[in-house]
């Protein structure tokens, strides 16, 4: 059991055990090793309480599990809880529906800067590929091979060169891809001093828009970011998404849009609440 992590991981998840174990599958088979999960659960049943505890159980990693009462799409509330509760220097976000390659920490870990903060991406599965996988798939990497893939149902798409770059082309395609460098809540990654310095997520924010506007705030706060969209790797298991609606993504758009032209670097609705907000 890590002691002192050089990474927490915190990982998103909602009532979805079956996604949720085959994230964490992923994380015992990472190359490095010095790191802890914190599990932000926004509300899950005592069904998936029982699985975490049982889980931590056959874990050799140190797993927090932070969880408050299902109020509807809370997410940034709970990540905020999670990142107060991390015990490292150093953040990487994702969700409990996100399975990492190997080499996932070890990019991030490599590839971390102060003053910045790294943008990761996803590959998205189709569903009946996502439920196939399983924890020996996950083990000896066939998941990420894309003639395995492409066995088992894949369809051929010009997003199949994310998993086939070696080191060298994901660096070039890194430079050369026109895709923003902004914080994603699937694979990102920062200092935590930066993100308490923007006081965490909006959690007047619901679905739509809320990691990318912590993104934005981190930038006004003057820091740059890193593209690893080619170089860190997960793969994003296919779900509904019954928490979507429009009202929420309209008002997102509003705070975001506040965010970026009055070039805000805190909010004042985020880990500390300020008094006039009380």
């Amino acid at each position: 059991m890590i002691k002192d992590p050089s990474i927490s991981v915190v990982i998103s998840t909602y009532n979805s055990i079956s996604w949720l174990e085959k994230t964490l599958w992923s994380y015992e088979y990472q190359v490095f090793r010095q790191f802890e999960i914190v599990i932000a659960d926004d509300g899950s049943d005592q069904e998936t309480k029982d699985f975490i505890e049982d889980y931590k159980k056959q874990s050799t990693k140190k797993i927090i599990h932070v969880w408050h009462e299902d109020n509807g799409f809370q997410k940034s509330t709970i990540l905020n809880k999670a990142l107060m509760a991390c015990n490292s220097e150093y953040v990487v976000m994702s969700d409990g529906d996100c399975i990492a390659r190997e080499d996932f920490l070890q990019i991030h870990y490599e590839r971390r800067e102060h003053g910045h903060f790294l943008s990761g991406g996803y590959y998205k599965l189709p569903m009946e590929l996502s439920e196939q996988i399983s924890k020996e798939d996950i083990a000896t990497q066939r998941c990420f091979d894309v003639e395995w893939l492409r066995e088992n149902g894949l369809p051929t798409s010009y997003k199949n060169q994310k998993l086939t770059s070696g080191f060298v082309t994901a660096k070039i395609m890194e430079n050369l891809t026109p895709t923003n460098a902004s914080w994603n809540g699937h694979n990102s990654s920062g200092w935590l001093k930066d993100l308490i310095a923007v006081n965490g997520f909006d959690e007047r924010m619901q679905y739509g828009g809320q990691d990318r506007e912590l993104g934005e705030r981190l930038f006004n706060y003057g820091l740059k970011s890193k593209q690893i969209r080619y170089s860190a790797i997960c793969l994003h298991l296919d779900h509904a998404r019954g928490y979507k609606n429009q009202e929420s993504i309209d008002k997102n758009k509003a705070i975001r849009k506040a965010t970026r032209g009055e070039k805000k670097d805190f909010t004042p609705y985020g880990i500390v609440k300020e008094e006039k907000n009380n």
